[in-house]
């Protein structure tokens, strides 16, 4: 897919000009509501239409208009013909260049808010002019955007894929294995670990899939697919409740089109489906 989007550092000089904004209250973005679809706000800022910025982060240009992420208090009153949702529910309603752009809005928003003092000795941070950095004025340190390394991945066993429900999943719902890459750790070795930790289940031919930004707060997903090696399902019953192998044709509730997760069932329904 062609992007329009380019990610800049440096804000224009001038604000005069009308950008896109991307308004966020915690992980509720606000959008257009345009019957089916949605879109994001076109504003000179968000003044204009009634809502207080607690931050405000330039994030480049999309179809060559300025693009703006902005952090407001909780609970706001939407304008007229506008609406905030859940930004995890939008991948229906807003094309994918707009939602992409969003995540790396809702990722740039937390780490600046939850980054004001120094590591090293507890001074007030500063942002780098035309960086995505802060600093601080009394001993240096630099501070950049945290970006966490996890691991999902798809394991078959024949026509069936392995999948697996946490406690902080609804009830019927099951999803894919994930976990975060340790220090020292190669993502194969990831991805093998979490499958073993998980479930107890030794996997093989472990190929790449894809990536995906998830920004609650500040993962990089890289997706998986592998081959089951051996082993019996063992699960801890804390950190994963139950898993099973389940049929391509006989899956249980699976995660919304807008995950990667979904991406890999998908693909791998579409394999089987097509023999």
């Amino acid at each position: 897919m062609k992007r329009s989007f380019i990610p800049l550092d440096a804000p224009p000089a001038d604000r005069t000009t009308p950008g896109w904004w991307f308004v966020f209250s915690r992980y509720w973005l606000l959008v257009l509501d345009l019957g089916e679809k949605a879109d994001i706000p076109l504003l000179q800022d968000p003044k204009t239409i009634g809502l207080q910025s607690l931050e405000e982060i330039y994030l480049g240009t999309l179809e060559g208009i300025p693009c703006y992420a902005a952090a407001i208090p909780d609970s706001p009153t939407a304008p007229a013909g506008m609406s905030f949702q859940d930004i995890r529910n939008l991948h229906e309603r807003l094309d994918r260049e707009r939602l992409l752009i969003s995540f790396r809005a809702l990722h740039l928003l937390d780490w600046s808010q939850k980054t004001k003092f120094c590591q090293r000795c507890g001074g007030g941070l500063k942002t780098v002019p035309n960086q995505r950095a802060k600093e601080c004025p009394n001993c240096g340190f630099q501070s950049f955007p945290r970006i966490s390394p996890a691991v999902i991945v798809l394991v078959e066993w024949e026509d069936q894929c392995l999948l697996a429900r946490s406690p902080r999943f609804r009830d019927g719902f099951y999803s894919v294995l994930a976990g975060f890459a340790e220090p020292g750790e190669t993502l194969e070795e990831t991805v093998q670990r979490e499958v073993r930790e998980e479930t107890g289940i030794e996997v093989k031919d472990i190929r790449y899939f894809g990536s995906q930004p998830w920004p609650f707060p500040d993962s990089l997903m890289i997706g998986f697919t592998a081959q089951y090696a051996g082993g019996q399902i063992r699960v801890d019953g804390t950190e994963i409740l139950e898993a099973q192998w389940f049929p391509f044709n006989q899956l249980p509730k699976i995660p919304g089109k807008i995950s990667i997760a979904r991406q890999l069932i998908d693909w791998f329904m579409t394999k089987h489906q097509n023999r």
